[in-house]
């Protein structure tokens, strides 16, 4: 079923990231995602950036689709259908959300006062959410040392004793998801990750969201780390629109 909900604000996060908020009663848990659709353009999945009372779809603009979303005006209308896939596996105690980009918005939702946070971006201006997290609990890189740390995520997460908190969750590009994956491979933590890929229908049907079998859209798009850890696929190849793989 089509949802045809009317957006209520559109705040600007950053200079290529934009916040649609709307009220929507539906059940949502933190990790899931919609498939939005632009009359007379595409279809492209999102996750909720908050999932309670007010809703909310966190848009980076890297294409037509998202680039009309991003200037949709209050009192005007969105379309999705949703919400599908797997979501995070909530925990008690101490977390850990480490967040590349745009990432962070799917990450939102489990900002907590338990909650830590790695943050990274190529600059300042870029990094998303951060603000939300108390200032003792956040740990900030920048490709071009304008805030934070200079260097990638990994080098932010090396400042971090990773096996103390209860769960840590993380969400990115895949290339950045993958130096993750390297990094923490031997070690003995909880760690679940949000995969992205180019998804078409959203439930299991084109298979061009599949990793090594995987479909992300009904498996994921959550996957703890020992199942990323079998995709031989994962950081090497994906699957373009048309179907072709590509080498990353």
């Amino acid at each position: 079923m089509i949802n045809s909900i009317r957006i209520l604000r559109n705040e600007i996060n950053t200079p290529t990231v934009n916040s649609l908020y709307f009220h929507w009663d539906a059940m949502v848990e933190p990790g899931q995602f919609v498939m939005v659709w632009v009359p007379g353009i595409s279809e492209i999945p999102m996750s909720l950036s908050l999932t309670g009372k007010e809703k909310c779809l966190t848009v980076k603009k890297y294409g037509d689709t998202s680039n009309a979303l991003s200037k949709v005006e209050p009192g005007e209308r969105i379309f999705f259908r949703g919400p599908y896939g797997k979501p995070f596996t909530r925990v008690k105690g101490k977390t850990l959300l480490v967040g590349g980009g745009s990432g962070m918005a799917s990450l939102r939702p489990l900002i907590d006062k338990n909650a830590s946070g790695v943050v990274a971006a190529r600059s300042s201006d870029e990094l998303l959410f951060k603000e939300l997290f108390a200032k003792d609990r956040i740990t900030v890189a920048t490709d071009d040392g304008s805030e934070g740390i200079k260097g990638n995520i990994v080098d932010a997460m090396r400042e971090i004793e990773l096996e103390a908190f209860e769960m840590i969750y993380v969400c990115g590009p895949e290339r950045m998801i993958k130096s993750i994956v390297d990094f923490v491979s031997v070690r003995k933590i909880n760690m679940e990750l949000s995969l992205e890929r180019n998804m078409k229908c959203g439930i299991g049907i084109c298979d061009s969201c599949s990793i090594d079998g995987f479909q992300l859209c009904t498996d994921g798009p959550t996957f703890n780390l020992s199942t990323v850890l079998t995709m031989k696929e994962f950081g090497r190849t994906k699957l373009a629109e048309s179907g072709k793989r590509i080498w990353f």
